[in-house]
């Protein structure tokens, strides 16, 4: 197998190396004059021809198959000065051309030239949205601080189950089955018990994609979905800075360089640290002491810092560490509380005479988590450990092929108490492999992309093929069909339960060995958790500013690991003639998804407008019943809107309206003394006094009411200086204090809500 996967790409570079006999290259990086930050995702074209690039989130670019002449290269950038270079190419050659963009004195307001457009045509873009910084500034902003957590909830197929303590979830998937990447490190919470803030600072990001299904090759050990994200450089050329209030939290950024880029293709190192902090529990009591008289519950600290050498030509290395902390403290109810932090490092190597592209990376992390809960006993679980890949990209005109090898090991150290206290603990090692290739292939107005995985499991010795496809079909200049599938494994399980009053413990371990040997009278071939993709769509333009793309999507979940709440005898030889689903800590389940997504998107001036809508459903059978999951969401429909206006632009206005269907929960049927029996058989229980028990209903079987909320953002920009600048930030959330249920207490009969209307003015300052 091993020798398959690279004998498949050396063929590929054998046959494409005689077809580039006769043509030339040009290569390079695009990026800004006053930061050195590459400019990503624009177009980089020769003049008169059809031949072109789009940057990536490099900045680089690669031009090849071109024959042999004279021609003009051309960059325009929105904001951006137009840069025209006359290049000379002779057969075989391969030039490098690293550009800089400086923004342009004109307004360019009436502008709208990106890579967009080209972008959409020659990538298969199934099922996956790219996210920018710019893009997320768009989104109302709580307490002044825009944030990608803020942003995820609006896009198409995702479900959030609430603005305290909820999760997302995508397409079907559970938390667990998403995988989060940062600069390639593996991040295992990414979001905030507050469901407004992330982890990440938007300031520091770079560019994030989102793979809501159907993702390549380049990616594996997760079955539903995929978010990599990737952070900026420190700027290159000067000190810079920025501070944030509000009643919220408080920010601060600082960035540099340690050694300037004194010209374009020379080399630079520079830094950039970013310091984020949450005062809410305190600061609710004064602004929002309407909420709750003994405040907020959350509080959090995000540090990360990065360190960027450039080399020449284009060549760099990155050395980054973070450190996440979350706090929560429900009253009487829970204790809460997890710390994650990391390092790492990552690279680009560009040859000086090849069209390949080198890229590496390797990261430790760790997150540990704990939960103490009334009446409960506590929970714990601990995961460490590493992850490092090395891949390849080859260029080849509008083709091109990308393979790699990956590797991870951690170690997980797990104790749970299910819901008759009966104790479940792991502590495991392991280590997974995989080896990836993925082609490129553009022939006419169809664009193909399939690709492989080989995922090795070593705690489970087993070697899971996983192929995938997906296509795209150019039918017009404005319609375009698209096609995605693939097979998709994973290990990592997630422990948590559905009856939870707060939704926040996600214990993490792999590969558990007390689990059921059949599933619905069959033996089962492994142990892995497996899904099959199928998502097909099409987006089209039916004006010059509007984008319409509509997908449909099915997830089938084979083989599914979860926690087993039935529990109630030890799996040991006295109980030998029990049912598995009775005894063993963990069972099997299986199920699907199935949905469709729209949206709508107008961007043009100063006017951005995105509306989407999506409808799923999410069925699961553990054995003996089929149910439902607690994110089971029919219908959600939101509408984005951002709007600029003023002499100069410094006015604008944001708007997010959001409505959802209620979801699933399990109602009461009624109650009943539960006679606990503390001394055993010598306990005296006619006089003994019992507890309080719970007699539940169908699982999942009620739903709650609808839920929606209008949150709206005022902004006013001030010019200082020449890089001072000042934004004023008044936001509501939840404008027309709409009361969503959070929970109610099944004793006391008393309801929470979401978060009322929660005014907030902050303040940025940059520098």
């Amino acid at each position: 197998m091993k020798k398959l996967l690279f004998l498949i790409p050396s063929l590929i570079l054998l046959i494409s190396s005689l077809s580039f006999s006769q043509t030339a290259s040009i290569k390079g990086f695009i990026k800004e004059e006053a930061t050195g930050e590459p400019v990503i995702f624009t177009s980089v074209y020769l003049k008169g021809t059809t031949f072109g690039a789009v940057t990536d989130v490099n900045g680089y670019y690669v031009i090849s198959k071109i024959p042999a002449g004279d021609y003009l290269l051309m960059i325009t950038y929105l904001g951006y000065d137009t840069i025209k270079v006359p290049v000379s190419l002779k057969k075989d050659d391969i030039i490098q051309q690293n550009l800089k963009l400086k923004k342009s004195n004109v307004s360019l307001r009436t502008l709208n030239v990106s890579g967009e457009k080209e972008d959409v045509r020659t990538e298969t873009k199934t099922a996956v949205i790219k996210i920018t910084a710019k893009q997320i500034t768009q989104m109302p902003s709580i307490g002044g601080q825009p944030d990608l957590a803020q942003y995820l909830q609006v896009l198409p197929g995702v479900v959030f189950t609430g603005d305290q303590g909820g999760q997302l979830y995508i397409c079907g998937g559970s938390a667990i089955e998403n995988e989060v990447l940062l600069d390639g490190m593996v991040i295992y919470n990414p979001f905030h018990s507050i469901g407004l803030f992330s982890v990440f600072d938007t300031d520091i990001l770079r560019n994030a994609d989102v793979y809501t299904g159907g993702f390549g090759a380049e990616f594996g050990d997760r079955i539903s979905s995929v978010m990599d994200i990737s952070t900026r450089d420190g700027n290159k050329k000067r000190i810079a800075g920025k501070a944030s209030v509000s009643p919220f939290g408080g920010k601060i950024l600082v960035e540099g360089p340690l050694k300037r880029e004194k010209e374009v293709g020379g080399g630079s190192t520079s830094f950039i640290f970013s310091a984020k902090n949450s005062y809410l529990k305190q600061s609710s009591k004064i602004f929002y002491n309407y909420v709750d008289t003994a405040g907020l519950p959350f509080n959090y600290t995000d540090l990360y810092g990065k360190i960027s050498v450039n080399g020449d030509n284009g060549n760099k290395i990155n050395f980054y560490g973070f450190d996440f902390s979350d706090v929560v403290n429900y009253k009487a109810i829970s204790d809460f509380n997890w710390n994650s932090f990391g390092a790492g490092t990552n690279f680009v190597l560009v040859p000086s005479n090849s069209s390949v592209l080198f890229q590496g990376n390797f990261a430790y992390s760790k997150y540990k988590i704990a939960l103490d809960e009334t009446n409960m006993a506590p929970r714990t679980s601990d995961i460490s450990g590493f992850n490092m890949g090395l891949n390849f990209t080859y260029y080849m005109g509008k083709n091109e092929a990308r393979w790699g090898i990956e590797m991870l090991g951690f170690k997980t150290d797990f104790n749970y108490f299910n819901t008759v206290n009966l104790k479940i603990a792991y502590n495991q090692n392991t280590t997974e492999a995989a080896a990836f290739f993925k082609y490129k292939w553009t022939l006419g107005k169809f664009l193909f992309e399939p690709s492989f995985r080989a995922q090795y499991y070593a705690s489970l010795q087993t070697m899971w093929p996983e192929p995938r496809f997906s296509m795209k079909y150019n039918l017009s200049k404005n319609v375009r069909l698209k096609l995605a599938s693939g097979m998709y494994s994973q290990n990592l399980i997630s422990a948590n339960s559905d009856r939870d009053v707060v939704n926040l413990f996600y214990g993490f371990l792999s590969g558990p060995e007390n689990l059921q040997t059949t599933f619905d009278g069959k033996e089962l071939p492994n142990k892995l958790q497996l899904s099959d993709h199928l998502i097909g769509g099409v987006e089209f333009d039916p004006a010059k500013h509007i984008t319409v793309n509509v997908e449909a999507y099915y997830k089938y979940f084979p083989q599914l690991t979860n926690i087993n709440t039935n529990k109630v005898f030890d799996d040991n030889s006295e109980n030998s003639n029990k049912p598995d689903y009775l005894k063993k800590d963990f069972i099997i389940e299986s199920g699907d998804a199935e949905g469709i997504d729209m949206s709508i998107k107008y961007d043009y001036k100063q006017l951005y407008i995105w509306a989407v809508y999506s409808l799923g459903y999410i069925h699961r059978f553990d054995g003996i019943v089929n149910y439902v999951p607690p994110y089971d969401r029919r219908h959600t429909v939101n509408i984005v809107t951002s709007y600029t206006f003023g002499k100069n632009l410094e006015w604008g206005v944001d708007v997010r309206w959001n409505l959802a269907s209620g979801l699933p929960f399990t109602l009461t049927q009624g109650y009943y003394e539960n006679l606990t029996f503390p001394n055993g058989i010598n306990t005296n229980y006619p006089v003994e006094n019992g507890q309080l028990g719970v007699i539940y209903d169908v699982l999942d079987g009620g739903r709650l009411p609808w839920y929606h909320r209008l949150d709206i953002t005022i902004k006013r920009h001030f010019i200082l200086g020449q890089y001072t600048n000042m934004d004023a930030i008044l936001s509501a959330t939840n404008v027309y204090n709409r009361q969503n249920i959070f929970y109610m207490d099944r004793i006391t009969n008393e309801r929470v809500n979401q978060l009322p209307f929660m005014p907030s003015l902050g303040v940025n300052f940059s520098f």
